[in-house]
């Protein structure tokens, strides 16, 4: 096995994918949305299996998730009705809740925030776009959350979101906010409670089509893999801290509690 990494440095990983599709593997995983276009324009024979967190197909990686095309194909952790869920969850929790920020990245391809802003409409719940692209944007958003005064932030995952998760979470701790995180560490690291796939079953699923793919199988045959299993975790530390109480029928249905 090779490993290549841009150590926090994007503009590196042109130069990364050519070396890598120079030395003529079997087969190349590819972990993350941001990392898939380049392995992408390097190769074209060689097969790639992809893991991310966004849309394969509205990314422009596979032309459907049934039948990927070309080389590559993988997992991804993208749901639609997941979004729409953890505010369904979120309005369990608080039922007068009316003001919601979300925390997003418009440049990460994933129906996620449209699916955040139908269940705000059902749900009559004002929600308020906080759009992030850089790590520089934080401070901004920040200082707008302190302003607007939202009553609870949903984080639509990226790798931007989650390499920026421990400054979120200090921030939302200071303002006694409570945080909605999907997949990752949210709920471990003090979000109030996470909806979403099991991260670590999803990611040993690459193992199984890269193990397909050295036995003969053509990436194109290979459908790209969704969540099936999902993981309720809640953290009544968090809870206790910004004096909520969660509803027992609520806690009744997490799969993990932290307390």
């Amino acid at each position: 096995m090779e490993h290549h990494f841009a150590d926090g440095r994007p503009q590196r990983l042109p130069e990364l994918a050519a070396e890598l599709v120079s030395s003529n593997p079997d087969v190349i995983v590819a972990l993350g949305g941001d990392v898939v276009p380049f392995a992408q324009k390097s190769t074209k024979t060689i097969p790639i299996v992809m893991w991310v967190s966004n849309d394969p197909v509205k990314a422009g990686f596979v032309a459907s998730l049934a039948r990927p095309g070309g080389n590559i194909t993988g997992v991804t952790l993208i749901l639609d009705e997941l979004a729409g869920k953890r505010l369904a969850l979120l309005k369990e929790v608080i039922s007068q809740i009316s003001r919601v920020a979300v925390l997003w990245n418009p440049d990460h391809a994933d129906p996620e925030f449209k699916e955040i802003q139908r269940e705000a409409k059902a749900l009559d719940v004002r929600m308020q776009s906080l759009e992030v692209r850089r790590g520089e944007d934080f401070d901004s958003q920040f200082q707008n959350l302190t302003k607007e005064r939202p009553e609870a932030i949903i984080v639509v995952s990226s790798r931007l979101m989650q390499d920026n998760r421990r400054p979120i979470l200090e921030f939302a701790a200071k303002q006694r906010l409570p945080v909605i995180g999907d997949w990752g560490r949210w709920a471990p690291d003090g979000a109030l409670l996470s909806y979403g796939p099991d991260t670590t079953k999803l990611a040993a699923r690459v193992a199984t089509y890269v193990d397909k793919i050295l036995k003969g199988a053509k990436a194109d045959d290979l459908p790209i893999e969704r969540p099936s299993k999902f993981e309720l975790v809640i953290n009544l530390k968090t809870a206790k801290q910004i004096g909520l109480t969660i509803p027992p029928n609520v806690l009744a249905r997490a799969d993990r509690v932290i307390r």
